[in-house]
């Protein structure tokens, strides 16, 4: 008599969205002007100001890359994404952070996350978001310049990690006929030039001439890119969409995070609490 052969029975993965029943998600760009979301299941990306609530009274709980309203923020959040219960389970949330926010941003961040109810909350920073969205290659030094409404960074990327970074408190919103883009671009030039002469390798020199990648609203104002290229004697690539690179690449990062196998523990683990 023969006995049946016992083969090894690979680990269960989950399905990707938004066939999978079994847990949900949320990808979350805080920023200053405006707050974007995607939701697993959903196909498109929420857009709205960053505003405690709509109207006269409106407050701005964000305000140039810092939470200064906390209580503010999640309410904001319960307002936006509170009426949309996930399907199963409490969702796992990502969220893109300020490369010099710090341990502030994130704590402050995470508390007014809460309200989301999450079972899990993953931070990333804004310029590996946006890497990711744009599909660059990470194993190559790469320069990131995100030109928001009120915050403009410039980051430098080795191995898909920060290893330099620096930001103004500017962004589009301050320009004006008083204040023309230029101050932008020679924000931008002094922040790249600061970094070329503390950078005792060939990393930041290497990521120049490849050409940085450009992202925010800024990416999409020629008088901004036409002359960043002009000063920076590199070529620009803007990323498509550069307004919503940020949280593109955070649903990214969330979709591969819940492919993995140890998601399904972590939501087996939350199924039984």
């Amino acid at each position: 008599m023969t006995t049946p052969s016992h083969r090894p029975v690979a680990a269960a993965r989950h399905r990707s969205w938004p066939w999978c029943r079994r847990c949900s998600g949320i990808a979350l760009d805080l920023g200053s002007a405006r707050t974007r979301a995607w939701t697993s299941g959903r196909r498109t990306i929420l857009d709205v100001p960053t505003v405690t609530l709509p109207g006269d009274s409106a407050t701005c709980p964000i305000q140039r890359g810092a939470i200064v309203d906390t209580p503010g923020t999640a309410r904001m959040l319960d307002r936006l994404l509170g009426h949309r219960p996930p399907r199963a389970g409490r969702p796992l949330v990502i969220l893109t952070t300020p490369v010099l926010g710090g341990i502030a941003f994130r704590a402050e961040a995470r508390t007014a996350v809460e309200v989301l109810r999450p079972r899990s909350v993953l931070t990333v920073p804004t310029a590996r978001a946006v890497a990711v969205a744009a599909g660059a290659d990470l194993g190559r030094p790469l320069l990131v310049v995100d030109i928001g409404a009120h915050l403009t960074e410039v980051t430098l990327l080795a191995d898909g990690a920060v290893t330099d970074a620096r930001c103004a408190a500017l962004g589009t919103s301050d320009l004006d006929s008083l204040a023309p883009p230029a101050r932008i671009t020679d924000a931008v030039v002094a922040m790249v030039t600061g970094m070329l002469d503390q950078d005792h390798t060939s990393q930041t020199l290497d990521a120049l001439r490849r050409g940085p990648l450009l992202a925010g609203g800024g990416a999409l104002r020629p008088d901004i890119t036409g002359r960043l290229t002009d000063r920076l004697q590199a070529p620009l690539h803007p990323v498509v969409a550069p307004h919503t690179a940020a949280v593109r690449g955070a649903a990214r990062l969330l979709q591969a995070a819940h492919a993995h196998p140890s998601a399904l523990a972590v939501t087996d683990a939350a199924h039984h609490r």
